[in-house]
């Protein structure tokens, strides 16, 4: 056996650790691209702190003990700290039996104040240490002047203009009894809900998250534009005073943060007090058993001598307080490895990348699994399976993977890429153009989704089956009673029964009555019949049932006055859905995805042989004979420089798709057509798929157009095209019996105001949406307007 290697000399590995630690610090302070955890950053100043002790003789003046960190990049004036904004001593929690074992940083801390002021178990200020950007404000004759970084404690920069967009940082202080000249310090931060906030919109949009709050409220100050500050929501909580000149401040530290609140300075609500070492402990238990529920984030508590006497007496060693001290909770933040990255299937067929993770402690839970949000999200990151990744977690967010670390990335690794099936159903995973989610298209067979869908199905506005709630569909689920909506119509009371008396078995809610032999059956013979009488319903009710995504009930509504059958609906493609009013392209898109899955058509299938019937299926409506052409099909096919004039045109050399692409670009020029424009149709062409789908929707429309009822009147209903929004409390009908009034007219009912909107109705107690329409300059009507127009025309 090999002997293993000496330990490096104590002078080389002094010198080591310098070097990794300004590394870091540059990293993190400068660049705001940590390399390294938290923890891992402890680690190494805690090792030389040991080493420059043990060693006197390997301290430097420039050892990163002696200084906070490395001074911040150029850009904004450097600005001299009159008093220097010093850095505390860290307590960690060590091995032991009891408290004074595990604790005994603090121990220790106590135990020196003690006997230097002779005085036991003292009074100290406690606070949480908050985890973000240390500030310093300065304020004359009441009045903020001046606001600056820490920076390397003795110099900071000046970053004035950006405070000045922190609402939580008063402009001029509130009273009369301020010092003429007043630096208060604190903490600027930013608020778990705006970091959620400010992430899932970076996400929605392809913009980089931000890997913690302390990093958003670190980068956001240091904004050299200032409007870019202004956009994130900073918070700011003080919790100490520098340079007081010109009025004598109270004789604790407890007191002058009372003093500051009344200034007008948020002061954090879990600043408290406490005596001697048992106090501090309590209060360390108590704010870490808050920590997840704190609106921010904070990586330890803070322990302040409370009299400011006691402090001087007390004074500095190595820069750093004697009367105050860190006790730090563990890290938030870990480093480890990715060992398979794998897709989670929500109840809604959102699907969500997941990251199995080699174990971690982080914040005292061993973590194995960390979300990576969506396909776009791995993709900024780089996340590949081998990576070395830092995971964080805080509050009560479940762990997700923030970055990784390119240096450790094993060779040979490869990108990740979305898989194409569903691993629960095997169907299809689609992403919408534009959208970040891929979903299931798998709505009414997947596992996954089962649950939501069956309680959409059952639900009022819906199939409306009454005591179908989500109780009851968790135990037919659970007990495997149910797997479609098809499968409720095949329930027996037995059936329900036999659920109901193995869900309380499981739940240990056995009544007595059903103890002794008595089982009521009257629920159960309800619901057989509220099952039995959903059978009859109406089109637009049943193809909102279904769940498609997208797919309320307006739209449902416009499929079925428009086509008027379910199997017109089911086989009509995108192309054809989307020329009817309201439905685009992402949701024509969906409606074609979800019958194009077998699985779902075997569903809708069942259900109309378990006796499902659409009592108002129609003919199709005339006014598909007035909208769809070969031109709208031509030129809704996304083909640079083909709009309208030119889709017009060329139909009317080229009446068929065949015709069309049989022509060539010599001839779609000839025909008047520009050769960019004629280009971008040959490379359409190109693409087979393009050709085949736009057969496919020309074969529609004229199936469509020869079942059009001939010489049929089209009916031209008083609010047809027109848009309108119902806000506030409207006393002569309900606002659904007006909405569906509305649509009777014609109109499509919208719930939010925009440009589009052509008419709001405002009842009582009317809100925003009133005050939009009256921004946009909308048209508003009152109730007596609305009852007048329903009178009219006898709605």
């Amino acid at each position: 056996m090999s002997k293993p290697s000496a330990s490096p000399l104590p002078t080389a590995r002094a010198h080591d650790l310098r070097k990794r630690i300004e590394h870091a610090n540059y990293h993190y302070f400068v660049l705001d691209d940590p390399q390294i955890t938290d923890a891992e950053y402890d680690q190494l100043m805690r090792e030389l702190q040991a080493m420059e002790a043990e060693n006197p003789e390997l301290a430097t003046d420039d050892s990163p003990t002696r200084r906070v960190g490395a001074r911040a990049r150029g850009g904004f004036a450097q600005v001299r700290h009159a008093l220097p904004m010093l850095s505390l001593a860290n307590a960690f929690e060590q091995e032991g039996d009891d408290d004074r074992e595990r604790y005994r940083e603090v121990v220790e801390f106590e135990r020196r104040i003690e006997q230097a002021l002779g005085r036991a178990n003292p009074v100290f200020s406690v606070e949480p240490k908050l985890d973000g950007l240390a500030i310093s404000l300065r304020y004359e004759n009441g009045v903020f002047v001046q606001g600056a970084t820490r920076g390397d404690g003795e110099t900071g920069e000046d970053v004035t203009v950006n405070l000045r967009t922190v609402r939580a940082i008063p402009l001029r202080l509130r009273g009369d009894d301020w010092p003429r000249v007043l630096e208060v310090r604190g903490e600027v931060i930013m608020l778990r809900k705006d970091f959620e906030a400010f992430n899932a919109y970076a996400r929605e949009h392809g913009e980089k998250a931000l890997a913690n709050p302390r990093n958003g409220a670190a980068g956001s100050l240091r904004q050299l534009d200032p409007a870019i500050t202004a956009k994130r929501k900073l918070s700011f909580f003080a919790y100490a005073v520098g340079v007081v000149e010109g009025a004598t401040l109270p004789l604790t530290h407890s007191q002058t943060l009372k003093k500051l609140r009344d200034w007008g300075f948020p002061v954090s609500s879990e600043v408290n007090t406490a005596k001697g070492f048992d106090g501090l402990i309590a209060y360390f238990r108590r704010i870490g058993a808050r920590r997840d529920s704190l609106p921010y984030d904070i990586d330890g508590v803070v322990y302040k001598l409370d009299d400011y006497a006691g402090q001087r007496e007390m004074g500095f060693v190595a820069r750093a307080p004697r009367w105050a001290i860190a006790h730090k909770f563990p890290a938030q933040e870990q480093s480890t490895t990715v060992e398979a990255i794998e897709i989670q299937i929500g109840r809604t067929g959102a699907v969500t990348p997941v990251a199995r993770l080699a174990p971690v402690q982080v914040a005292g839970v061993t973590v194995t699994n960390a979300t990576l949000h969506n396909a776009d999200q791995v993709a900024r990151l780089d996340v590949r399976v081998g990576d070395t990744v830092i995971v964080r977690r805080a509050g009560d967010v479940i762990p997700e993977v923030v970055r990784v670390i390119p240096d450790r990335r094993p060779p040979k690794t490869h990108p990740w890429k979305m898989p194409t099936h569903c691993p629960v159903c095997g169907s299809a995973l689609v992403r919408e153009e534009g959208e970040a989610a891929w979903r299931c298209s798998g709505g009414l067979v997947c596992a996954a989704q089962r649950k939501e869908a069956l309680i959409h199905f059952a639900s009022r506005r819906a199939m409306d089956i009454e005591g179908i709630g989500e109780r009851f569909v968790d135990a037919l689920v659970d007990f495997g009673y149910v797997h479609t909506p098809a499968d409720l119509y095949t329930l027996t009371l037995d059936d329900f029964l036999e659920m109901k008396r193995r869900a309380d078995e499981r739940d240990g809610t056995t009544p007595e009555t059903v103890k002794a032999g008595k089982i009521a059956t009257k629920w159960a013979e309800n619901l057989i019949e509220a099952i039995d009488a959903s059978k009859k319903t109406t089109l637009a009710r049943f193809l909102y049932a279904l769940g498609i995504v997208h797919i309320g009930e307006s739209t449902a509504k416009t499929l079925a006055s428009w086509l008027g059958r379910l199997e017109w609906v089911q086989s009509m493609p995108a192309a054809i859905l989307r020329e009817l009013p309201d439905i685009g392209a992402e949701v024509a898109g969906s409606i074609e995805a979800f019958f194009k899955q077998k699985g779902n058509r075997e569903v809708v299938d069942a259900l109309l042989k378990a006796g499902v019937a659409l009592s108002d299926e129609a003919d199709l409506s005339p006014r598909l004979s007035q909208t769809l052409s070969l031109a709208v099909l031509l030129e809704n096919a996304g083909i640079n420089g083909i709009g309208r004039r030119n889709a017009e045109l060329l139909t009317s050399h080229f009446p068929t798709v065949a015709k069309l692409h049989s022509g060539g670009a010599a001839h779609w020029i000839t025909a008047g057509l520009s050769q960019n424009a004629a280009a971008n149709l040959d490379e359409f062409f190109g693409g087979h798929h393009h050709l085949a789908a736009l057969q496919e929707a020309e074969a529609a429309m004229h199936r469509l157009l020869e079942a059009v009822p001939k010489h049929a009147k089209v009916e031209t209903l008083p609010l047809s095209g027109q848009t309108a929004v119902l806000t506030g409390t409207l006393s002569s009908m309900g606002r659904e019996e007006a909405k569906e009034k509305l649509e009777a007219l014609g109109a499509k009912v919208a719930g939010s105001v925009s440009k589009k909107t052509h008419f709001v109705v405002a009842g009582e107690a009317a809100g925003s949406k009133l005050d939009k329409a009256q921004e946009l300059g909308v048209e508003v009507w009152d109730e007596a307007q609305l009852v007048a127009l329903f009178k009219k025309y006898g709605a």
